[in-house]
């Protein structure tokens, strides 16, 4: 674990000059304010002052009426020394993720990364630990004579000419990732044009949430050194394939010694304790859509047949199904079988969605749901009649409507808690509705750039 002095000594030593204190909001947009290096250690005790509203501001920078979150009122960017890294692709500087503190120096009712460990600790509660990693698809652009991003390939999926055309830049993202200390699961072109993904490897679920806003920060500097775009916006070209953002997660007991989702005598290695965990998501994915898939865009790439999921199924391997069962490495299965979540794309908020995959779950768990059968072929085809006898929902088609799941879903309410349920639903409220009175342009620009 990394000490407020460790801290100091290996900034001073890697003549850092700016540290950033960051945060993932309401809008999903990774902010921070920055910390010089001489104030560093008085900084790490006390954070840095950050107004009330910020969690009240959606990804357009649009300020919404929440109580207690306007003009007048103060929190604190509190660092988590663990998190600290120093930043591969900018001069002189470091970072490290903030946790959101009320004066009084307790967690603040809408911090996301907050809502995260207290879900962690309900787990914990009930001698459990997660493992999850983010499997994240993106699309690479670079401008063309008429300043206009195009495509950096038009391969195929998984081609090797598209694997030449991105060379360069993934080289630096790996290196990057590697200065960082994040490993790398893998690296492959995907389906869409000039589309890539780089899936990281599973870690404790604070840890892997941490992780993901490294990727988001990593892969976007990067490129922008190689004069790229890379954009991670669910459906950045509405004719090719969108951007995911999968879950992968296992419960392990207290200790992170023993795998609890396998088992050697199920037909799918799966334990019991795993089935109950799966039905507790599937119960709740209306709203926890809202969550994973949080924005105007992500609903265009949740279409039935396009391999990105559109149906509360799960099953084997299935890539058309919400949950697919991952087939575990061979010879080392009970450390790797795992779960996937596909109904996520990379702009979420990772400890909103980590969470509140991780409070339906609980929920599974404790009320003993069952998953039903599970689903070998893609959901899509069945008519809808044998979806309805099997149990299987079509997902929310808007964002408009995952909001309306979410806020009827007390489970995850509760779990959110009053402050941060109300002010993030207002704030992607007041996206939904800025949004669809807006042309596909307009979508496209803003969801293209900021995520």
């Amino acid at each position: 674990m990394n000490t407020p002095e460790s801290i100091v000594t290996a900034a001073s030593a890697a003549k850092v000059r700016l540290i950033r204190f960051l945060y993932c909001d309401n809008g999903c947009t990774i902010r921070g304010k920055l910390a010089h290096i001489d104030h560093l250690a008085s900084r790490l005790e006390s954070g840095i002052g950050l107004t009330v509203a910020m969690q009240a501001m959606n990804m357009l920078d649009q300020l919404q009426p929440v109580e207690g979150m306007g003009p007048v009122g103060e929190i604190r960017l509190v660092p988590d020394p663990d998190s600290f890294v120093i930043l591969p692709y900018a001069p002189h500087s470091a970072a490290m993720m903030c946790d959101m503190l009320a004066l009084n120096r307790q967690p603040w009712g809408a911090c996301p990364r907050s809502f995260l460990k207290r879900m962690i600790a309900r787990a914990a509660a009930e001698g459990l630990t997660l493992q999850a990693s983010f499997e994240n698809e993106f699309s690479l652009f670079y401008p063309d004579e008429n300043g206009e991003y195009v495509p950096v390939d038009t391969g195929l999926c998984f081609s090797s000419i598209s694997m030449t055309a991105a060379a360069e830049v993934m080289n630096d993202m790996v290196a990057a990732f590697e200065a960082q200390n994040i490993p790398i699961d893998a690296y492959y072109p995907e389906l869409g044009h000039g589309q890539h993904e780089l899936p990281l490897r599973h870690a404790p679920a604070l840890r892997a949430a941490d992780n993901q806003i490294w990727f988001r920060e990593t892969v976007r500097n990067v490129a922008n050194q190689h004069n790229m775009l890379a954009s991670l916006a669910p459906k950045p070209m509405p004719d090719q394939a969108g951007n995911g953002c999968h879950i992968h997660w296992s419960v392990w007991d207290a200790d992170g010694k023993t795998n609890l989702f396998y088992d050697a005598n199920d037909r799918y290695k799966l334990s019991q304790l795993a089935y109950h965990f799966v039905a507790g998501v599937l119960a709740h994915l209306p709203g926890l859509l809202a969550l994973t898939a949080p924005c105007f865009n992500s609903y265009r790439r949740l279409q039935p047949h396009f391999w990105s999921s559109a149906y509360t199924a799960w099953g084997p391997d299935n890539r058309e199904a919400a949950v697919r069962v991952a087939s575990g490495l061979w010879g080392h299965e009970p450390d790797s079988v795992n779960v996937e979540l596909k109904a996520s794309d990379p702009s979420n908020n990772p400890y909103l969605a980590l969470g509140g995959l991780i409070a339906a779950g609980l929920d599974g768990l404790a009320r003993r749901l069952d998953p039903g059968d599970p689903t070998l072929v893609d959901p899509g085809n069945f008519s809808d009649e044998e979806r309805a006898k099997r149990g299987i929902q079509r997902y929310p088609t808007t964002q408009a409507e995952a909001l309306d799941a979410l806020e009827k879903d007390q489970v995850l309410l509760d779990a959110l808690g009053p402050e941060l349920s109300a002010s993030y639903l207002a704030v992607k409220r007041s996206e939904y509705a800025a949004f669809s009175a807006e042309d596909l342009d307009f979508e496209i620009k803003h969801h293209l750039y900021k995520f």
